[in-house]
């Protein structure tokens, strides 16, 4: 009749239109790889005319000012598809290394030659400036005053102050705060040339206007209790030596008075009272070199510096004009002398104020 056959599929066989589908996706896929090798092949391939240009032929497109539809070159090429190239010409500021450094300070220092018979204060009223604004400019004073000899060559200030060298770590703070001066005057102070954000340089110098620099103050070892006298001096004072000239007056930056004259010339003392020290210079401290310090028991002590011989010991009662040793040149020290001071419950007084002084060098 009209009835169709029936179909047998034998095993392993596919319907024919599952077989043509398989063989469309396998040819699909192969075309995908080889158009995909052929791109990779041309993107590493240089342009023609490189050897002409120097670029590679990405970078010939020409810059538009404003990134546009109608400003984008398109570069089309045989060998490579359509690629869209954009340059940017925005304003953008190149980086300025050294937009941030400040001005380093500038200061109009003079030189004075110290000239015999000169003393500090005559020497400051010459530059209108004060006494202790000498150690402002010459720190190295401030250890040893004795240096301010006939001769010696001064740094002057154009203003009562301190100059300060700039360390390893210093702030303007830091700086106000050493010598108790607002910030703001240093600042304000033009040659230091200080502009936000207020820049320090190591090894330059900044003037600290109105500031004095303090002065190194050394205290012998105190006698123990145990050695300590109950002698108490008369409250008067005698001179030390018998001969010499004062090289040195008391002033800011020499508390003291500095007599020349003969080393191993005889010191006495100048009121009585119980040696509290006789040695060198304990520790690193080593500017008054041989020493004798005697406790009068009633607030003052009398210090006797750079000797050549000591005739004492600690503990010892002496009298007002006992021989207590002789002068030399021993610690730091120009020349033959003898270093006095008074000390008024550890201030350093002026001992012309209780002593007669020999005369002027």
């Amino acid at each position: 009749g009209g009835a169709s056959p029936p179909r047998i599929w034998i095993l392993g066989m596919k319907p024919d239109w599952q077989r043509y589908l398989n063989q469309l996706v396998f040819l699909l896929l192969a075309g995908l790889f080889f158009i995909g090798a052929g791109a990779i092949s041309l993107a590493n391939r240089p342009a023609e005319d490189s050897e002409s240009s120097g670029l590679p032929f990405l970078s010939q497109a020409l810059p538009a000012a404003n990134p546009t539809a109608d400003s984008v070159e398109i570069v089309a090429r045989a060998d490579i598809s359509q690629v869209p190239i954009l340059t940017d010409r925005a304003v953008s500021p190149k980086l300025n290394p050294i937009m941030n450094l400040g001005q380093k300070p500038e200061h109009a220092l003079v030189t004075y030659e110290v000239q015999r018979g000169d003393t500090p204060n005559r020497i400051a009223e010459k530059f209108n400036i004060k006494s202790e604004t000498l150690l402002g400019g010459n720190p190295e004073l401030s250890q040893e005053s004795s240096l301010l000899q006939a001769g010696y060559v001064l740094t002057i200030l154009p203003v009562d102050g301190v100059l300060h060298e700039v360390a390893l770590g210093d702030t303007l703070e830091g700086i106000a705060n050493q010598y108790g001066i607002p910030v703001e005057d240093i600042i304000a102070y033009e040659p230091n040339k200080l502009e936000f954000p207020y820049r320090l340089y190591k090894g330059t110098q900044i003037l600290v206007p109105g500031a004095v620099r303090e002065l190194f103050v050394w205290t012998p070892p105190k006698l123990p209790a145990r050695q300590r006298g109950q002698v108490v001096g008369t409250g008067t004072f005698t001179r030390a030596v018998n001969s010499g000239c004062v090289t040195q007056f008391y002033w800011a930056g020499h508390p003291g008075l500095d007599i020349a004259l003969a080393e191993g010339s005889p010191v006495y003392a100048m009121d009585t009272g119980t040696v509290s020290y006789a040695s060198w210079a304990a520790g690193g401290y080593y500017d008054y070199g041989n020493l004798i310090v005697i406790d009068h028991g009633n607030g003052y002590e009398t210090f006797y510096a750079h000797l050549s011989g000591i005739n004492v010991y600690p503990g010892q009662v002496v009298r007002q004009g006992a021989l207590i040793g002789a002068s030399g040149n021993t610690g730091r020290s120009s020349g033959p002398h003898i270093h006095i001071e008074i000390r008024l419950n550890n201030f350093r007084d002026d001992p012309t104020f209780y002593t007669a002084a020999p005369r002027v060098c």
